[in-house]
């Protein structure tokens, strides 16, 4: 029964993803349409507003900024493409063109970045702009920083501001990201940093991370009585 419904399953997902291999340009374009425009409403429902109109305003701003970054990413991977087909055989060469084509992209999503938080800052207060920045980045700088507090309760104050601070320039990279993953890289850079960081202050981080461990089990199993 259980293995008749995997097969069913994986012959379904099967499915979908022909239907979506053979769906025209348009069809596609309105998938990609409703799925950035579903994310960008979860995004700004957060902020809980009441004018429509401005509701409406953000998504717009919030979905076309996914768009404006998908476009700058498509573009690379072509050059890309291209590139490696042109290049192929010259190893420093591509490489090079590899490397230019990574700063033109950089260059253009930090354009995007900028103008982006502008027309925000149109709309919202600094605090609903945050927000805003941590609806696309899964709100994970708020999931580590208190992650770090709660396993390490003797911090100082000026530890703790440069934490806080190296999770919101992590934040800011993440926005412009292509995929979950790389947001998710972006914390995880910064989370190697930290970790140095706090190793240099003469924290364990292994010790640290482990009694935390155990002091989370324990209240678990606590709060199961």
């Amino acid at each position: 029964m259980k293995f008749a419904f995997f097969l069913f399953s994986v012959l379904l997902s099967s499915s979908a993803l022909q239907a979506q291999d053979n769906a025209t340009p348009a069809e596609k374009e309105a998938a990609y349409t409703r799925t950035i425009t579903t994310r960008a409403e979860k995004i700004v429902a957060a902020l809980q507003l009441t004018d429509t109109k401005k509701t409406a305003k953000l998504t717009g701003l919030v979905a076309g900024q996914y768009r404006n970054l998908n476009t700058v990413y498509t573009f690379r991977d072509e050059q890309v493409k291209k590139a490696k087909q042109d290049l192929g055989s010259d190893k420093e060469a591509l490489a090079a063109r590899l490397k230019s084509i990574d700063e033109e992209t950089t260059k253009a999503t930090r354009a995007l970045h900028a103008k982006y938080l502008q027309d925000l800052a149109k709309e919202l207060n600094p605090d609903q702009v945050d927000a805003i920045k941590d609806g696309m980045t899964y709100n994970v700088l708020h999931v580590t920083y208190d992650g770090y507090l709660s396993m390490l309760p003797n911090l100082t104050a000026a530890q703790k501001e440069q934490i806080w601070q190296w999770l919101v320039e992590a934040r800011e990279n993440a926005m412009d990201a292509e995929s979950s993953e790389k947001k998710h890289g972006w914390f995880g850079k910064y989370k190697g940093r930290i970790n140095n960081y706090l190793s240099a202050a003469g924290y364990d981080m292994k010790k640290e991370g482990e009694a935390w461990q155990k002091r989370l089990a324990e209240e678990k199993q606590k709060g199961t009585h």
